[in-house]
């Protein structure tokens, strides 16, 4: 399979250009592990480098790892540098996404399938609200992400959900309750990554399984950063809805522009698009989402 599709290279310096100028005019202070994350199993297999600017989550035979913000907020943004677990990766899953607790919870979910060596990493998204999963995308990505690390981000407001990877938006969901679509805006989140097994589903349908010979399979971090209204329990955030940078209503012409770039070329699954699943009644966001 071609991992890197031919695209107009002209297009693409320009919008890597963008995300560049967009970065640049904003100074950055990342967290550290020591003080913004909690590792909450795998203990063994989680390991701190360069004083707490660098981590690791591992999975072997015995145990994969995990980790969770310390901050619990409501609405922000986040993101996070990671570089994926290289070569025979099939079977594993590493995640970056937010969530809240209980059986009724809400997700905003990035998973990276593994695949053979040679083929591509598969990013699963989905939106999870009052517990309810059934709004997936998945694309490829336009890079090598074992090679080097790249940024993920999730910013998440009262009127959108949206989702870039190396600033581009590969993914906005909005705010659609006026036609009674159910929107995560009631329950605080923190931020979550993991690396476990999922080779019952995770590379071609479950098809190839982990090869435990490569183990132990690393996943890398660094540069965390969370922007965001911290929650401190209920009637403490009134203010998460007042004017901050991160409570956009859209993108702007130029992401809206990348947004495009992205899903004409590296979209390979959309809930709105499969027409079978849902009986040819297509959710009803479907006819507001970008396509």
């Amino acid at each position: 399979m071609e991992v890197f599709r031919d695209v107009s290279l002209r297009r693409y310096v320009h919008f890597i250009f963008v995300a560049i100028i967009c970065t640049a005019i904003s100074s950055t202070v990342y967290g550290d592990f020591y003080s913004d994350i909690d590792v909450t199993w795998g203990d063994n297999n989680a390991w701190v480098l360069n004083n707490g600017q660098q981590w690791q989550l591992a999975l072997t035979n015995y145990s994969g790892s995990g980790f969770q913000s310390y901050k619990e907020f409501l609405f922000g943004s986040v993101d996070i540098s990671m570089k994926l677990v290289p070569g025979n990766s099939a079977g594993t899953v590493t995640t970056f996404y937010l969530s809240s607790t209980g059986e009724g919870h809400d997700e905003i979910d990035m998973e990276f399938l593994g695949n053979v060596s040679g083929e591509p990493y598969i990013l699963h998204t989905n939106i999870y609200v009052n517990g309810s999963a059934d709004k997936e995308q998945q694309f490829y990505l336009w890079f090598d992400p074992t090679t080097d690390f790249h940024n993920y981000s999730i910013l998440w407001n009262p009127q959108q959900i949206a989702i870039f990877v190396d600033g581009l938006p590969i993914r906005v969901f909005a705010n659609n309750e006026n036609i009674g679509v159910p929107y995560p805006n009631e329950q605080a989140m923190r931020v979550f990554s993991s690396i476990w097994n999922g080779d019952q589903w995770a590379t071609q349908g479950g098809r190839v399984k982990i090869d435990w010979s490569y183990s132990p399979f690393v996943a890398s971090y660094m540069n965390f950063n969370t922007d965001v209204c911290e929650w401190n329990g209920n009637g403490s955030t009134s203010q998460c809805w007042a004017t901050n940078w991160w409570n956009q209503n859209s993108l702007n012409y130029a992401q809206q522009g990348q947004l495009q770039w992205v899903r004409s070329n590296y979209l390979i699954y959309d809930y709105c698009k499969d027409y079978a699943r849902f009986n040819y009644q297509l959710p009803a966001e479907c006819s507001q989402q970008p396509q």
